[in-house]
């Protein structure tokens, strides 16, 4: 579980650098290396979406009172 957490993390952060690169100054990473909208660039995107998923998932405690 621990590894899971790590990678979801891991790839959360890649993509809010992404986003933050996206909203700052109009540069999408993923696309630059792997292609705009590519299969490869797809499935990164989807990759990092599942990470978060996962990560409301295994952390919802911290949204309890």
């Amino acid at each position: 579980m621990y590894i899971l957490k790590l990678i979801a993390y891991i790839l959360v952060i890649i993509g809010g650098i992404n986003w933050g690169l996206i909203g700052f100054f109009g540069f999408d990473l993923v696309a630059s290396i792997f292609g705009e909208m590519s299969t490869f660039s797809r499935i990164i995107y989807g990759i990092v979406g599942l990470s978060t998923i996962i990560l409301l998932i295994l952390n919802r405690d911290i949204f309890r009172y």
